[in-house]
């Protein structure tokens, strides 16, 4: 099985703008599509640093002197950089979301199409899974999770009715939790409303938009000037923290002017977004939400 098919693989790459002798970091490895094509624009004396949470992903660490893996979430970024002798890199490439893998193996509870426990962990060692979220959170903290991460309508209804069906027994796996909101999954948007509720709750269970702030934030940090960022983005929630930051180094609001009407800020974006092909999303259906966005460090 292929565990990760790369998107937007030489798109992604050529916006790092790879000098041989560079320093880059993957902090998706995943199957490692990405970081193998960055290795091939290394020279001898290049080094990659690829970063994954997911146990299965070190089974495709790659043999190779110039290549690193870390096997830890990519919030602590700056941290096993500096635990690797690297203060500063010239590119980090981002591939944000899910794996094919993640997705294809039924027992780790990613994918609407199977039966499985309700699990959800990127992590597989976190004791914080998809069954406490909806078990164990509080109504109106159920609400919020499946308004604001899968920007679902019914979400208050929804809420009511997971808390109403687990007083009788706890709700274990996607079947039973698919069946207590069968009230709200119409025949013909059956798929779309689960994948909302599954990205929900899976951003809750790994703290996806959380992490990537504090990814985002120590970018800054570590990056080299004219430093390049490469991240793929596939969902709106994602690609606006992505666009934000990119744009002036922060979530929410502007940033100052000084007396002379400008203002400072810590990136440029590099072009316009890129979104795959016609062509690569007959391969690969995956890419389809797939967006590209490319900056540099001022």
């Amino acid at each position: 099985m292929e565990y990760h098919n790369p998107v937007l693989l030489h798109e992604t790459v050529d916006g790092l703008s790879i000098k041989p002798d560079g320093v880059y970091v993957d902090v998706t490895f995943g199957g490692g599509g990405h970081s193998r094509e960055i290795l091939k624009r290394l020279g001898k004396n290049g080094v990659l640093i690829a970063f994954d949470q997911d146990k299965d992903a070190l089974e495709n660490a790659l043999d190779d002197p110039r290549f690193i893996m870390v096997n830890e979430n990519f919030r602590f970024l700056k941290r096993f950089l500096r635990f690797h002798g690297y203060k500063e890199v010239d590119g980090i490439l981002g591939d944000f979301g899910v794996s094919s893998h993640q997705f294809d193996v039924a027992e780790r509870g990613f994918s609407t199409r199977f039966e499985a426990d309700l699990d959800m962990r990127m992590n597989q060692d976190s004791p914080f899974s998809a069954y406490d979220v909806i078990n164990k959170y509080e109504e109106s903290q159920l609400r919020n999770v499946l308004f604001q991460y899968g920007e679902l309508r019914a979400a208050a209804g929804m809420a009511r009715i997971i808390c109403e069906n687990r007083k009788e027994t706890p709700i274990t796996s996607s079947e039973q939790l698919k069946k207590a909101l069968g009230g709200f999954l119409p025949k013909h948007r059956e798929n779309k409303i689960l994948a909302q509720i599954y990205q929900a709750i899976r951003i809750e269970v790994n703290q996806e938009l959380d992490v990537l702030k504090e990814f985002l934030e120590q970018t800054i940090e570590v990056l080299k000037p004219n430093g390049r960022l490469s991240l793929i983005s596939y969902h709106s929630l994602e690609d606006r923290l992505v666009k934000r930051f990119m744009r002036n180094g922060m979530f929410e609001g502007e940033p100052e002017k000084d007396v002379f009407g400008r203002v400072e800020v810590p990136l440029k974006p590099v072009g316009k977004f890129i979104i795959p092909s016609v062509e690569e999303i007959k391969i690969n259906n995956r890419a389809r939400s797939a967006k590209l966005r490319i900056a540099k460090k001022l």
